[in-house]
């Protein structure tokens, strides 16, 4: 079945409910009195609907406040893609509408407070990772920079990730004087670049102890690492391992996992001891295919160091296909034309590659068959002339598979009843009566 149409339209966030999008049956060339009579809707394949269609007027409107963080997080550009359908003929039309971003989020950090002892004896230069925040918001209103106070004694670095991110390390610029002062409190401001900006803090407490000269130093910059999807918890993903050449607790390595997002936090555990990396999560590649973990060593002394861990996810096949009808009739005229569609379905697997190819076919001995339309979207047509003496109705199951090994499957069965036309004259049951 070919596609008749399509028109995209764009919108910010948190719209409210009944928001005009767009007059999609002037941008579609539509009468409204066709909206009507082919029973116009609106089709998502994933069953939310945030927009609904007004046939009255031919006005698609927000059917609910649509948060762009919910619906796409990080995803640049969001958007929502839908069809809309009708019927007697069938038409098929596809919309999609952009989401955009507003300000509607600041930058926050996982915790309220970070604490470090430093030894007075640290030598200018020395580095300490802080943590970074985080913004839900994308582009311009996402994080942009950081600030730190006072800056008597350190200043503040702000490194470029290669994902986008930024890395923030305090820097000492003073020496340290445990004598002259032992504690200190410092104010760390993530700021995002909306209008007017929005902020977001975390309080650095300082406790300056004695002599520590020697930092960990981890044997790689960057660690790789690949897991399966659905790897049971406790798979071990690989082991860091940092080295401190000072004695006793100043040369006891401590490793913990630093600017994890929230919820990587309940996906992976590294041991402190040791630094072996775990699986304590439910691992999920349609949601994540990969993390940068961002390690921390700290010895006794308050020094630490840092090392990037990398995890490939790899996708396994555990996602059938989703086969939704889109449209269909009930009955069909045994005087149909081979070719004549008869329904059109859409099908869904959210795996990757071969593991989220699909194919579908139909039952055998029946007049119909199932033939690819565009991407995801299959249409049953008849393939055989049809008679209502031979043959009143139909069960036509139709099995959708996807390429992995092994492979999944789904199946839905369509009932069709034929309905009839005059096609057989009178016939005498004898050609002579005595």
């Amino acid at each position: 079945m070919a596609i008749d149409g399509q028109v995209s339209y764009s919108i910010t966030e948190e719209m409210a409910k009944g928001s005009l999008i767009g007059n999609i049956a002037h941008d579609l060339g539509l009468d409204l009195k066709r909206l009507k009579s082919g029973n116009a809707r609106i089709y998502t394949g994933d069953g939310a609907e945030y927009i609904e269609l007004n046939r009255e007027r031919g006005f698609l409107l927000t059917k609910e406040r649509i948060d762009r963080e919910s619906l796409c997080g990080e995803a640049s550009p969001c958007a929502l893609h839908f069809q809309i359908i009708l019927e007697n003929p069938i038409e098929f039309y596809r919309i999609t509408v952009e989401i955009t971003d507003i300000n509607d989020n600041s930058p926050t950090f996982t915790n309220t407070e970070m604490r470090f002892e430093i030894s007075e004896s640290a030598i200018t230069g020395a580095t300490f990772l802080l943590e970074r925040a985080f913004d839900q918001d994308i582009g311009i209103n996402g994080l942009q920079s950081y600030t730190l106070k006072p800056t008597d004694n350190f200043n503040l670095k702000v490194n470029d990730l290669p994902d986008g991110s930024k890395n923030v390390e305090m820097i000492l610029q003073k020496p340290l004087d445990r004598e002259k002062q032992d504690q200190m409190r410092l104010l760390l401001t993530a700021m995002d670049g909306g209008d007017p900006p929005m902020s977001g803090t975390i309080q650095i407490y300082i406790t300056v102890i004695d002599a520590n000269d020697n930092a960990p130093v981890f044997t790689q910059a960057v660690y790789k690492a690949t897991v399966t999807e659905n790897s049971p918890k406790g798979t071990v993903l690989t082991t860091v391992t940092a080295t401190d050449l000072d004695d006793g607790s100043y040369g006891k390595v401590v490793y913990s996992i630093s600017n994890a997002r929230k919820n990587w936090a309940e996906l992976f555990q590294i041991d402190e001891a040791n630094g072996e990396i775990k699986v304590i999560g439910k691992i999920d590649y349609e949601k994540d295919k990969y993390f940068q973990i961002d390690i921390q060593a700290r010895d006794q002394g308050g020094l630490s160091n840092s090392c990037k861990v990398v995890v490939e996810v790899i996708d396994a096949n555990d996602n059938s296909p989703l086969i939704g009808v889109m449209s269909m009739v009930d009955f069909l005229p045994e005087n149909t034309e081979p070719g004549t569609v008869v329904t059109v379905i859409n099908v869904q697997d959210p795996d990757s590659h071969s593991n989220g190819q699909v194919q579908c076919a139909v039952n055998h001995n029946v007049p119909f068959t199932i033939k690819s339309t565009s991407d995801n979207f299959f249409s049953l047509v008849t393939e055989n002339a049809l008679d209502r003496e031979t043959e009143s109705e139909y069960n036509i199951t139709v099995i959708c598979s996807d390429s992995g090994v092994p492979s999944l499957s789904s199946n839905v069965t369509i009932r069709l009843k034929i309905s009839d036309v005059n096609d057989n004259a009178p016939v005498f049951q004898k050609r002579k009566y005595e």
